[in-house]
């Protein structure tokens, strides 16, 4: 089994967020994350929060530990304070859940 996030963002500096998704994802790797879907949204037809959304992702780890300790890892924590701080106006974690996986 997984851990999935879908997570909706609202991106004002697109050059910094891919620099920040450039710098994570090896990152994430070590702790068995990975981007599964992207997508950059161009109309929100329907949602809970009055946040923006413009981009929408699932981020998915090993487990919900190892996603957790991905987010608690100090390079993480430094590369999200220079990239993703001031490139994302608002997050909005749309639902996080264990995934049934098969192989």
């Amino acid at each position: 089994m997984a851990y999935e996030m879908l997570v909706g963002l609202d991106v004002v500096d697109e050059i910094n967020y891919q620099k920040y998704r450039q710098l994570i994802l090896p990152l994430a790797l070590k702790y068995g994350g990975s981007i599964l879907y992207d997508f950059k949204v161009s109309e929100v037809l329907k949602s809970h929060t009055k946040d923006k959304i413009n981009r929408v992702f699932t981020i998915c780890f090993e487990n919900e530990d190892k996603m957790n300790a991905f987010f608690l890892n100090p390079d993480y924590l430094i590369i999200k304070e220079k990239y993703f701080n001031n490139s994302v106006a608002s997050t909005t974690i749309i639902s996080s859940y264990t995934k049934i996986t098969t192989t």
